[in-house]
């Protein structure tokens, strides 16, 4: 996205869509903060066991392998939740507090179709230790507080549960291949499909009803809940239904409800998952942006006990959707500062000064052109008798750099 060709097919850097990524990027570094998060890293490289032991995650014929100097197979970073819990749990049996983290990190996959491999960037949380309805409506709160940064209004949270499906086909005893086809006929909403696929198996009246009624279980939340409350559920359905209305309710209190819809047919692709999933969407783009959800048992893989949440944006789809405009105009500098080679010492002195307190400094000599000098607030010319700032129509005088810098502290 941010390199592009010219007509001498040499790769040409685009700055402002760098200057725009970076912008969105601290963004979301400064929104994260506000909910209580650090900042964490993973390796970039990690060994191939810790994701091919793991069935159901991360495709392995997606994943790009080397191997290092002592005949190790490694995989660059497919996957960023899965080396996070691991660290969490090689730490941590259990928690007696909540660990709250961030990151802003590239996974490296190559889907099966493509011959060159995809790197892209994710921003995501991952919230261990609170299991509440109130911990889900944070995480989903947080997501939509990042898309009103952005200034994007037409922002749907679709929030399913990953307990729901699995709830209903755990008590089927199906082969995998008519899992696999069923799992694919709800996700498309495919009715006439999902008949024919429960009209070759032997399953009960009321589980057929429940599953015939998915791909209806989508939209208003509370019209949604009510429907799907009619139906014969089972206890153990009619609590992870309770579950998503306790979510719900929690999101009204915190003002977002707008931007949800509940999907009872939400089917993750990660089997992490174990209970309350969600996954965003923008107008402008046309897949999620956006996909998290809680994973209470995946710590288990690692020898721990430590339930979490957590989610994910895809950046580059963030970028896609998101107006240049949406973030405020980068200010301009706070001074530019011209000299010769008599007050070269003291200028530069001054713009020392002045960065050491955050001022936004350049430095030019008094002979650069005009138009290679950039905006500023302020202008300072150095000369051998006088020190003078210039703002818009306004000429200050000074005679020495104390005097400067107290100046401009006042002025600012």
């Amino acid at each position: 996205m941010y390199l592009y060709h010219n007509t001498e097919n040499d790769l040409v850097i685009n700055v402002e869509q760098i200057h725009f990524r970076q912008q969105v990027i601290q963004a979301f570094k400064e929104r994260f903060s506000t909910y209580g998060y650090h900042e964490i890293y993973t390796p970039a490289f990690e060994a191939y066991d810790l994701y091919a032991h793991l069935n159901g995650t991360v495709n392995q014929e997606e994943m790009i392998k080397t191997i290092d100097n002592t005949g190790k197979v490694l995989v660059l970073r497919p996957d960023i939740t899965i080396p996070i819990t691991k660290l969490i749990s090689n730490s941590n049996q259990q928690l007696r507090e909540d660990l709250r983290y961030f990151y802003i990190q590239n996974v490296f996959r190559q889907p099966q179709e493509q011959t060159d491999y995809r790197e892209k960037t994710q921003a995501g949380v991952e919230y261990f230790g609170n299991t509440s309805p109130e911990a889900d409506a944070e995480i989903i709160t947080l997501a939509i507080h990042l898309m009103r940064d952005m200034k994007v209004d037409q922002f749907k949270i679709e929030l399913g549960h990953a307990a729901f499906f699995d709830q209903i086909v755990n008590e089927m005893n199906l082969a995998k291949d008519d899992l696999e086809a069923l799992q694919q006929a709800i996700q498309a909403k495919n009715i006439t499909e999902i008949e024919d696929i429960l009209a070759k198996i032997t399953v009960e009246d009321d589980i057929k009803e429940i599953l015939t009624s998915l791909p209806f279980l989508y939209g208003e939340p509370k019209q949604v809940i009510e429907r799907a409350s009619a139906l014969p559920l089972t206890e153990a359905l009619q609590a992870t239904l309770q579950n998503i209305r306790n979510i719900y309710d929690v999101l009204v209190s915190y003002g977002v409800s707008e931007h949800i819809v509940v999907d009872l047919s939400l089917i993750n692709h990660m089997d992490y998952y174990s209970d309350m999933i969600f996954q965003g969407f923008i107008d402008k783009v046309g897949k999620p942006i956006l996909m998290g959800g809680r994973y209470n048992t995946l710590a288990n893989e690692f020898k721990a006990n430590i339930p979490a949440i957590g989610f994910a944006f895809d950046m580059d789809l963030v970028l896609e959707g998101v107006s240049p405009n949406a973030l405020p105009t980068a200010e301009i500098l706070d001074a530019v500062i011209l000299f010769d080679k008599a007050t070269e010492k003291d200028a530069l002195t001054l713009a020392n000064q002045l960065r050491m307190k955050s001022f936004r400094v350049v430095t030019y000599k008094s002979e650069t052109q005009k138009e290679q000098i950039p905006s500023a607030t302020y202008e300072i010319q150095f000369t051998e008798e006088e020190i003078t700032i210039t703002q818009d129509d306004d000429i200050m005088t000074y005679n020495d750099i104390d005097s400067v810098l107290a100046a401009l502290k006042e002025r600012r």
